[in-house]
């Protein structure tokens, strides 16, 4: 492990760190070292250097993001008709601007206005406890109560059971979102990553909302070509005046199944016949079980720690299961390390914050000693691990972009929050399938009304990720998140190199305060536009580092002026 860092020392979690990159907060520790830290900078924080770039795609561009928009229900009694000429799109689709608010859970008032509509399953699921219903992809039910946000009670059309079912594990029958190819929550970076899958042939294809426009869709596309090989091409649906949809202007279409359906038929200037729908990744959950979603304490015997995954900050990692049946990740407690209230209290953060790029927090296992924190798996392990060690030391550039994205996503939704994670790193970020990116332990921050968190006297934290305001004054805020995440991007260019290669902690903290940063790597691909912004991410004010909310916008849209454009088929 770690072959290409040798002689140099390995990251450590807290707690297990080497003392050459960990510094013990020490009051007395002259202020007057910081002192010229901007002058010495080279970056220099120049805010003209967050000016957002013209060609960016908009604040909607986030695969977290849910839009409020006209839902398709309309379109119910028209899904299946056929193809047919509509009135001439005379003018200009209806604009985008809408304001992106962020990934919530439906609320009741929403659920109970569709009560006893039929929905239709869109995955498999197996039922996990005796009050919830097992279904296959394709099964209708009635649904009885859904004032629950996660959970619904449901009639099986087929079985003629009652129960609970996970609500995000289903549609309203007939409704665009229980289409195949429907991605209602895609972004096109995302987008292009679930069709490049080598499974998918040539034509494989999915259609997901506007991210410029609220009334319109995209239609992306796997393509090929000699020279080029693999890639995804993108074209606008338009909305027209009276309802229907059109990518030509010589060929419009009532609703979006019929105009799926046509191209399904008839290239009609596509790139390719529209063949196959996308496979769609199945939704995250929450919850061990239903009856586990208000009460998350359980029962040490129902846990299986099956094998050891590593070390984490307050003490051992395990892969296991619950009940046998659920994988499971498990941190357990050092006795000793911290009081169960303060490790109980990084539990219930962790529980509070929902969002596809944060480990999900299933339940804790309290009552003795060691007390256990049951969490979501993730099969990769730690991004540090996976660069050094795993199928991350082979992945495309490309594949480095969607987790820098990933994770500024995860932040962003933080830094809405107002939450801080203190200890933002490579080894505190999981990989699951298809490189899916999520954070961890940020329950180890504290929710704040003011600006900054200054922790106690004698804290320890690592100090190559760690901010100098962080180091020298004990301030901690989400502007030293940003400054951790730029190291983070180091890591992830450089496939796990320790950060200062060959500085010992010390003397990190002294050059810094001087003016130093990391140089741009000489051994790994890196563009001047990325290492900038590290240096950005570094600027010794932190009211100059940009927002989680630019560095996710940055990410998403990087590269796109690049990319092929939407498209627009001949019109003959």
């Amino acid at each position: 492990m770690g072959k290409c860092c040798s002689k140099r020392q390995e990251p450590q979690p807290i707690g297990k760190s080497a003392a050459s990159d960990i510094f013990v907060f020490m009051p007395g520790y002259k202020k007057a070292e910081v002192a010229g830290l901007n002058s010495k900078h080279s970056n220099g924080g120049s805010l003209d250097r967050y000016t957002a770039d013209p060609n960016q795609r908009g604040a909607q561009a986030r695969a977290d993001i849910i839009r409020p928009r006209p839902t398709p229900c309309k379109q119910l009694q028209l899904i299946h008709a056929q193809s047919m000429p509509q009135q001439p799109p005379g003018r200009k689709a209806v604009g985008g601007g809408g304001t992106a608010s962020a990934l919530v859970l439906p609320s009741s008032a929403s659920h109970s206005q569709r009560a006893n509509k039929i929905v239709v399953a869109l995955y498999n699921y197996t039922a996990r406890e005796s009050t919830d219903v097992s279904f296959v992809k394709g099964d209708r039910m009635e649904v009885l109560d859904d004032s629950e946000p996660d959970w619904w009670k449901v009639l099986h059309l087929t079985t003629l059971q009652e129960g609970l079912i996970p609500w995000n594990f289903v549609a309203v029958e007939r409704s665009v979102e229980s289409e195949d190819w429907f991605f209602e929550n895609v972004s096109r970076k995302e987008a292009g990553k679930l069709l490049l899958v080598d499974e998918n042939p040539r034509g494989t294809f999915l259609v997901r909302p506007s991210e410029h426009n609220p009334r319109g869709y995209s239609l992306s596309v796997k393509d090929w070509e000699e020279g080029r090989g693999h890639h995804v091409k993108h074209y606008k649906i338009k909305p027209l005046d009276n309802g229907g949809f059109f990518i030509a202007t010589n060929q419009t279409f009532p609703t979006l199944p019929a105009l799926v359906m046509a191209y399904s038929k008839n290239a009609l200037g596509l790139c390719h016949v529209l063949s196959k729908p996308c496979p769609k990744p199945q939704p995250d959950m929450w919850d061990l079980g239903p009856e586990l979603r208000d009460k998350w304490e359980i029962n040490r015997n129902e846990i299986q720690l099956i094998r050891k995954l590593g070390h984490g900050n307050f003490g051992e990692v395990y892969y296991g299961k619950w009940r046998n049946k659920i994988e499971v990740a498990v941190k357990t407690l050092r006795p000793g390390t911290m009081s169960t209230e303060a490790f109980l209290q990084e539990a219930a953060i962790m529980k509070q914050f929902r969002h596809r790029h944060l480990v999900a927090l299933y339940a804790v296992c309290s009552k003795e000693e060691p007390i256990y924190i049951v969490q979501e798996y993730m099969c990769n392990g730690s991004l540090l691990d996976f660069l050094r060690t795993g199928d991350g030391k082979y992945m495309q550039f490309e594949d480095l972009i969607y987790i820098a994205a990933q994770v500024a996503s995860g932040m962003e939704h933080l830094e809405s929050k107002q939450l801080i994670h203190r200890d933002l790193a490579a080894r505190n970020v999981l990989i699951g399938e298809k490189n899916k990116a999520k954070i961890c332990d940020f329950g180890l921050a504290r929710v704040i009304e003011d600006d900054e968190y200054c922790p106690k006297q004698g804290s320890r934290f690592p100090v190559k990720w760690t901010a100098p305001e962080a180091i020298v004054y004990g301030r901690f805020s989400i502007k030293s998140d940003v400054w951790s995440y730029g190291i983070l991007l180091m890591e992830l260019f450089t496939y796990g190199q320790v950060p200062y290669p060959g500085m010992h902690g010390r003397e990190v903290i002294e050059q810094v305060n001087n003016g130093y940063r990391m140089l741009k790597p000489v051994n790994h691909p890196l563009p001047d536009s990325i290492y900038r912004l590290m240096l950005q991410c570094w600027d010794a004010t932190p009211e100059k580092r940009p927002t989680f909310e630019f560095l996710n916008h940055y990410f998403e849209s990087f590269n796109v002026t690049s990319e092929i454009p939407y498209l627009e088929p001949p019109t003959d």
